[in-house]
C-alpha cells in the first residue's frame, strides 16, 4: 500500500486532472512564481497521453496554455516589447523600438511566427478546443504581459532544440546509393545544446530557440512543431516509446505600466520572469522484456541512468531534510536534474503525476516507480518570497482609459477631438477631404465680389452635405436603436426563458437534494445494520475459531490414542506370536523327545517278549553255538536304528588329544534346550566347567571349547554333535575360539534282528558260558569312535569289533 496526496481513477477526464494538478501552477506562474510539472511512470502507462492529451480531449499543456492566455489576452504587450537576452534575461523596449523591431523581422526572409488568425492544423485543431474557458482571478491589470516558448529534448543525456531551423530531417542525414552520408554543406547535424547558470544562480540551455506567442493556438502550433522531431521508436512493450525526456518551457513576462498607465514602465529592475516547465519523462523499461538492441539498447541504458539520478537526488535531498547533514546532492550526474537544480532547491513549485499501468507484467516496475513517488512527498524545499510591490498607483490603467474617453466624447460634443489618436486623425482627414475644397478666402480688392460668393457657395454646399451626414446618422442612429431594442427583447426574451428553465433546474435540484437527503438516512440506517451484523459475525467467528481449536484439540488427542492403540496391538500381536512359536517349538520338542521316549520303552519291551518267546519255545538242548571271531568278522553287522536303551550302562570318556597336556580344561557348552538321549555312550569330559551360555570368564580360566549341538536327522532321530576347539588369547585382552573338529554321536533302529545258529557239535564245556550271549550283547558291543585328524574327514563313522 502507498499513499499519495490524490489518486485518480482510470475513468477521469483531464479537465478533473487539470484542476487539481497543474492549475495552482499556473496561478503561480501569472503571479511571478516559477513551478514544473513532470509525467512519471513506466514506458507505456500513459505520460505523454496525460500531458498533450488525444483529439476532442486536450491534455495539460493545452489546457495550460488555454488558462494562460485566458488570463491575460486583454493585457498582454505589443510583439517585441518584450525582448530575452542570451542569458536568460529579459529586456523593455518602446513601442517605436518594438515597431522598427516588427518592421526589421518582416523585410527578412525567415519564416514568420505563426499567425493565431490563419487555419490550424488538423492534426491538433481538436486538442485546443477547450470550452471551459478557465482563467485565472484577480490578476495584475496594470501590468502587461509577453509569452514566450521554448521546446527541447534531452537524449542519451545530450540537450536538442526541437525548434531549431535544420534545412533537413534533424535525426539523420540523407544517404546515396553507396550507402554513405552525402558529404554536402546542406546537412546540418543536430548540435546540442550546453547548460549555463544566470546571476541568479538559475539553469538555463544557451542558445535555445523562444518563440513570443499571442494565442493559444499559436502556442501549441509552435509545441507540434517540435513535437514531430522528438525521438520515438517502436518496442515490444509500446509502439510509439519516448525515446527522449521532453520539456517545454513556458517563460511569463511581465512589467508595471507607467504612472500615466499609457506605456511600458522602461525599468528592468520591475521585470518579472517567471517559468513554467512541463516535463514528460521517458518510460523506464527492462531490456529483457522490450528485447532492445543496438540503439534502442544504449537508449534505454541512458533513459535508466538518468531517472536513477533522479532518484539518488531525492533521496540524498531526504536524507539531507531527516538527518540534519548536508551531504552533496548529485545534479551534474544527469541532465534532466541539473536543468531543474534550482527547482529542488526551493526556487518553485514541483508537481509530479505517477502514471501507472494495470498490467500484471508491469507489477514490478510499477512497484519500484510508486515506492520513489511515495518517498518524494516526505521531501520539503524552501520556498522564495514574494517580490516587492513597484510603488505605483494600483488601477491606472482602467483610470486613464475612462479618462481618454471621456475626453474625447467632450471634445466631439464641442465641434471634433482635439489631439486625437494617429489613427483617428487619419480617418478625420479623410472625412473631411470628401468635402468640396474651399476656395481662396484671401480678399486683394475692396471691389472684389467673387471671393465671397464663392465661399458662400462652398460653405451652403458643405452646409447641405452635413445635414445630408445628419440625416443619415440620424436614420442610422434610429436603426440602431431598433435594433438594440429588438436585441434587448430577445434578451430579456432569453432571460425569461433562461429563468424558467433555471427554476425547473432548481426544481429538480431540489428534489434531487430531498432524494438524497433521504438515501443518507437510509445510508446511515444500513451502516448501523452492518455494524451491527459486523460485531454479530465477530462473536460468531470467535466462536467458530475457539470450537475450532477445540476439535482440532480433540482430534489430535483422538488421534494420539488410535496411534497408542495400534501400538500396543502390534506389540501384543509380536508378543502373541513370538510366544506361540515359542510354545509351538517346545511343543514339537517334547512331543519328539516323548515319541522317541515310547519308541524306545516298546522295542525293549518287543525285545523281552521276542527273548521269553524264544526262550520259551525253542528245546533246552539246542543252544546257540557262539560264533568265532574270524566268521563274525566277515559277516557284516547290521547298523543299529537306536542303541538299546540300558540307563546303567557306563559312559564311554571322551578321549583327549594325545598331543595336549594332561592338565587342560575345558569348557563344557551346553544349550538350556540339551534333551538327555539316554544313550549308552554319553560324552564325558574331565576337568570341565559346565555353562549354559560363554562367558568372558569361564573362557579365561580354560583352554579348550566344547559345544554340544543337537538336530533332528531326516530319518527322525536326533542327532548329537560335538564341536571342539581352541581358546586363545587377543591381543585386546579378550579370549577368541577356533574350531578344530567336529564328532558326532548317532543312534538308528535296527532293521532286523539274527539269531546266531548253534554248530553241529557243540562244546559242553563252552555251553554254559555261551548261553548267555544273545543279540542284544552282540549290538551293543558295537561302540562309535571318531579320530581326530583323520583323512576319512569328520564325521565318518568307525565300527568296533564285535566281542
Amino acid at each position: 500500500q502507498y499513499s499519495f496526496k490524490e489518486v485518480f481513477g482510470t475513468l477521469v477526464v483531464q479537465k478533473q486532472l487539470f484542476d487539481v494538478v497543474a492549475k495552482p501552477l499556473v496561478e503561480d506562474l501569472i503571479r511571478g512564481k516559477n513551478g514544473l510539472l513532470f509525467t512519471y511512470g513506466v514506458t507505456g502507462s500513459g505520460k505523454t497521453h496525460t500531458m498533450t492529451g488525444s483529439p476532442g480531449d486536450g491534455g495539460l499543456l493545452p489546457r495550460c496554455l488555454a488558462m494562460i492566455f485566458n488570463s491575460i489576452g486583454p493585457f498582454q504587450a505589443k510583439r517585441f516589447v518584450f525582448k530575452l537576452d542570451d542569458k536568460n534575461g529579459v529586456d523593455v523596449q518602446s513601442e517605436v523600438e518594438a515597431l522598427l523591431e516588427r518592421q526589421k523581422r518582416e523585410a527578412l526572409p525567415v519564416p514568420k511566427t505563426p499567425s493565431g488568425k490563419r487555419q490550424l492544423d488538423p492534426e491538433f485543431a481538436d486538442m485546443i478546443n477547450v470550452q471551459d474557458h478557465c482563467r485565472v482571478e484577480d490578476v495584475d491589470e496594470d501590468n502587461v504581459y509577453g509569452v514566450f516558448v521554448s521546446y527541447i529534448e534531452i537524449y542519451n543525456n545530450y540537450i536538442y532544440d526541437l525548434l531549431e531551423e535544420a534545412p533537413f530531417e534533424s535525426i539523420k542525414p540523407k544517404w546515396n546509393s553507396c550507402n554513405t552520408p552525402v558529404r554536402n554543406g546542406d546537412f546540418v547535424p543536430p548540435q546540442s545544446k550546453i547548460l549555463r547558470e544566470d546571476q541568479n544562480h538559475n539553469m538555463y540551455v544557451t542558445g535555445c530557440t523562444e518563440v513570443e506567442v499571442k494565442s493559444t493556438e499559436e502556442a501549441f502550433e509552435v509545441f507540434w512543431r517540435g513535437q514531430k522531431k522528438r525521438r520515438i521508436a517502436n518496442t515490444q512493450l509500446n509502439r510509439e516509446s519516448s525515446r527522449s525526456h521532453s520539456v517545454f518551457i513556458i517563460k511569463l513576462a511581465q512589467a508595471p505600466l507607467d504612472a500615466d498607465g499609457d506605456n511600458v514602465l522602461q525599468e528592468k529592475e520591475q521585470i518579472t520572469l517567471s517559468q513554467l516547465s512541463l516535463v514528460d519523462l521517458a518510460g523506464s523499461e527492462r531490456t529483457n522484456r522490450t528485447k532492445a538492441e543496438g540503439s534502442r539498447l544504449r537508449e534505454a541504458g541512458n533513459i535508466n541512468q538518468s531517472l536513477m539520478t533522479l532518484r539518488t537526488c531525492i533521496e540524498v535531498l531526504r536524507e539531507n531534510q531527516l538527518y540534519g547533514t548536508n551531504k552533496m546532492v548529485p545534479y551534474r550526474d544527469s541532465k534532466l536534474t541539473h536543468l531543474f537544480k534550482n527547482y529542488f532547491d526551493g526556487e518553485g513549485k514541483v508537481r509530479m503525476i505517477v502514471c501507472v499501468n494495470p498490467k500484471a507484467e508491469d507489477y514490478e516496475e510499477s512497484l519500484q516507480v510508486m515506492r520513489f513517488a511515495e518517498m518524494t512527498q516526505e521531501v520539503e524545499v524552501a520556498r522564495p518570497v514574494d517580490r516587492p510591490l513597484c510603488g505605483l498607483t494600483p488601477g491606472r490603467r482602467f483610470r486613464n482609459q475612462a479618462f481618454r474617453e471621456e475626453l474625447s466624447r467632450k471634445l466631439e460634443l464641442r465641434g471634433g477631438p482635439i489631439g486625437a489618436e494617429p489613427e483617428e486623425q487619419s480617418a478625420a482627414e479623410l472625412f473631411f477631404q470628401s468635402f468640396p475644397p474651399l476656395p481662396s478666402c484671401e480678399l486683394l480688392d475692396i471691389n472684389d465680389d467673387q471671393t465671397l460668393p464663392k465661399l458662400i457657395e462652398a460653405l451652403e454646399q458643405r452646409h447641405k452635405m452635413r445635414q445630408m451626414l445628419a440625416e443619415e446618422f440620424a436614420k442610422n442612429v434610429l436603426a440602431f436603436k431598433t435594433m438594440l431594442q429588438e436585441f434587448d427583447s430577445s434578451v430579456a426574451s432569453k432571460e425569461n426563458y433562461i429563468q424558467g428553465k433555471l427554476a425547473e433546474k432548481e426544481k429538480t435540484i431540489t428534489g434531487q437534494r430531498t432524494e438524497l437527503e433521504r438515501l443518507e438516512k437510509k445510508i446511515k440506517t444500513l451502516e448501523y445494520k452492518i455494524e451491527i451484523l459486523e460485531k454479530t459475525a465477530t462473536i460468531y467467528e470467535e466462536d467458530k475459531r475457539n470450537l475450532q481449536q477445540e476439535l482440532e484439540s480433540k482430534s489430535q488427542k483422538l488421534q494420539r490414542q488410535a496411534s497408542d492403540k495400534k501400538r500396543l496391538e502390534a506389540r501384543l500381536q509380536g508378543m502373541v506370536a513370538e510366544t506361540s512359536l515359542k510354545w509351538e517349538k517346545e511343543c514339537e520338542r517334547r512331543v519328539a523327545a516323548k515319541q522317541l521316549e515310547m519308541q524306545n520303552k516298546l522295542w525293549v519291551k518287543d525285545e523281552k517278549l521276542k527273548q521269553l518267546k524264544a526262550i520259551v519255545t525253542e528245546p533246552r538242548a539246542e543252544r546257540p553255538e557262539r560264533p568265532s571271531r574270524e566268521r563274525e568278522r566277515e559277516k557284516p553287522l547290521p547298523r543299529s536304528v537306536s542303541p538299546s536303551p540300558a540307563p546303567s550302562a557306563p559312559a564311554a570318556p571322551l578321549r583327549p588329544r594325545r598331543s595336549r597336556s594332561a592338565g587342560e580344561r575345558w569348557v563344557d557348552h551346553r544349550p538350556p534346550g540339551h534333551v538327555p538321549t539316554e544313550t549308552l555312550l554319553q560324552p564325558r569330559v574331565p576337568r570341565a566347567i559346565t555353562v549354559g551360555a560363554p562367558s568372558e570368564k569361564a573362557l579365561a580360566r580354560c583352554d579348550r571349547y566344547l559345544l554340544t549341538h543337537q538336530e533332528l536327522a531326516s530319518d527322525g532321530e536326533i542327532q548329537t554333535k560335538l564341536i571342539k576347539g581352541d581358546v586363545f588369547k587377543t591381543r585386546g585382552g579378550g579370549q577368541a575360539v577356533q574350531f578344530t573338529d567336529i564328532e558326532t554321536l548317532k543312534q538308528e533302529s535296527p532293521t532286523g534282528r539274527k539269531r546266531r545258529s548253534s554248530p553241529p557239535d557243540p562244546d559242553p564245556a563252552g555251553d554254559t558260558a555261551d548261553s548267555e550271549w544273545t543279540d542284544v550283547e552282540t549290538r551293543c558291543s558295537v561302540a562309535v569312535e571318531m579320530r581326530a585328524g583323520s583323512a576319512l574327514g569328520p564325521g565318518y563313522q568307525h565300527h568296533a569289533q564285535p566281542k
